[in-house]
């Protein structure tokens, strides 16, 4: 009897363990892949302006952390996924949102040169369902949209400005930072 209650509370640890979570009926998996590299997830989170829930956003990682600094400064693979959830989510707000963010931004180099790439990257209309993938890998940064790439960007310095958007000092959003952080 004890060995089938051990078995059974294995199972069910393994379950809730694997389970996926949702957010604002986004489902956020634990593990991606990008590139051909599997990434676990760091944390999730709600990207909300007023009384409206943009955007579920999350970070993928080779090592988890807690700390923002430790995440913005690693060399190592990592991912933030964007899944647009509100129609009110434009390209030109989300070029606007990408200027003040880079403006905000207290890490890193980006010039405006590759600022200017990186946006060209959000050219085309942006609708309820979109889902951006920012990916760091090999000292670039790749934006796919919907699983298409759209263009990349080098270096690291660029991609701690980048990633500091969401995880620095001045944040897209607090609430959003913590939950990317698992917190």
């Amino acid at each position: 009897m004890r060995t089938l209650l051990a078995v059974l509370i294995t199972v069910i640890g393994i379950n809730f363990s694997t389970a996926q979570k949702e957010i604002n009926g986004v489902k956020v998996a634990n593990t991606e892949t990008f590139q051909e590299k599997e990434l676990s997830l760091n944390g999730a989170g709600l990207r909300e302006k007023l009384w409206f829930d943009l955007y579920v956003g999350m970070l993928y990682v080779t090592n988890k952390s807690k700390s923002a600094d430790a995440l913005i400064n690693s060399d190592n693979p990592m991912a933030i996924k964007l899944h647009i959830t509100d129609s009110k989510v434009t390209q030109e707000k989300m070029v606007k949102a990408v200027n003040e963010g880079f403006e905000n931004s207290s890490h890193g180099k980006a010039t405006k040169a590759q600022i200017a790439k990186f946006i060209s990257f959000f050219s085309e209309k942006i609708a309820e369902g979109t889902i951006f993938d920012i990916v760091y890998m090999d000292g670039k940064t790749t934006v796919y949209r919907n699983g298409t790439k759209k263009g990349s960007v080098e270096g690291l310095e660029f991609k701690k400005a980048l990633y500091a958007i969401w995880l620095g000092n001045d944040p897209a959003d607090e609430d959003l930072k913590e939950g990317m952080l698992g917190k």
